[in-house]
């Protein structure tokens, strides 16, 4: 995991096309704007974590079974 320091309106890239934004920070929250072309997927963790979930339970795979194809794909 890469941790950083941004102070509002400063800004990272991941690869060419992916711009983040610090936009305001306001107590223990930040806004971020997210700058990314049409075809990537933009979800918040939360519902990232729900779809995966139900998408596991209706391929009737369980959570351990997908760690466990992580795992062996890490090791290639």
């Amino acid at each position: 995991m890469l941790i950083l320091t941004r102070k509002s309106g400063e800004g990272l890239f991941i690869g060419d096309d992916i711009r983040i934004t610090v936009v305001e920070i306001r107590g223990k929250q930040i806004r971020l704007g997210i700058e990314a072309p049409s075809e990537v997927v933009i979800l918040r963790e939360e519902v990232f974590l729900r779809i995966r979930e139900q998408n596991l339970q209706a391929a009737g795979v369980q959570e351990s079974d997908v760690q466990e194809i992580a795992r062996l794909w890490r090791k290639k």
